[in-house]
């Protein structure tokens, strides 16, 4: 129960109460430029997440190997190895979804989440953890650009995975598939995340102190 638990708990981390993007602010060179539009999020998402998790697995099963001088090295050099891997493959089979994501599909090696989750979690914790983490932090970081690229492609153009949603008679708004519409739509999404963790927080808070003026309440009952 205890495991199930734990997985439970690193997916909720990755997508909701931990995100890379929304609640970490990491990875926003990426999330920024390769969302403006839904099918361009989706792959570079799932792209980093397929090097999230073989790397994690790769870095954890030779934690003990690695030794601590040379460590950012040799997690560089794997991660590279993944990222080539994955670059080649949508060379071979998803060429045109590889085009529009063009350099950021290298830029993965230097992902500040797949580094930061190499250093934080897979070089200090067993395998099968540390394939969880990824798959959490890749979901979540998938999640995120998802999102924005939904909110930036509908409002910006007036389409969901190039289908038109809106009508003919909707008046794109182009602010939305520019830089400053990814800037702007990126702070409403965190401003509205952290509104919603705050919310959370203070229903739980309220939640255990009602718990605990019940149990004293019945203490004093008991005692009377």
């Amino acid at each position: 129960m205890s495991t199930k638990y734990s997985f439970g708990k690193q997916i909720r981390e990755g997508l909701f109460e931990n995100n890379p993007v929304l609640v970490q602010l990491l990875g926003m060179c990426p999330t920024l430029a390769v969302t403006t539009s839904i099918t361009n999020a989706l792959g570079m998402g799932l792209a980093a997440t397929a090097v999230l998790i073989c790397s994690n697995f790769l870095i954890s099963l030779l934690r003990k190997f690695i030794p601590k001088q040379v460590r950012i090295a040799a997690y560089i050099v794997i991660i590279s190895g993944f990222v080539t891997a994955i670059e080649l493959l949508m060379k071979a089979y998803f060429y045109d979804l590889y085009g529009s994501l063009g350099l950021f599909i290298p830029l993965i090696v230097v992902n500040c989440i797949i580094l930061a989750r190499a250093e934080a979690f897979a070089s200090r914790n067993p395998v099968i953890p540390s394939i969880m983490d990824g798959v959490a932090m890749g979901l979540g970081f998938t999640f995120a650009l998802v999102l924005l690229g939904a909110v930036r492609e509908l409002l910006g153009a007036g389409t969901l995975f190039g289908f038109a949603v809106l009508g003919s008679r909707y008046q794109p708004a182009l602010l939305f598939i520019q830089p400053p519409g990814a800037f702007l739509t990126l702070g409403l999404l965190i401003a509205a995340v952290q509104k919603i963790r705050n919310v959370m927080k203070d229903k739980k808070k309220a939640a255990k102190q009602n718990a605990q003026k019940k149990s004293e309440n019945a203490g004093e009952e008991e005692q009377a």
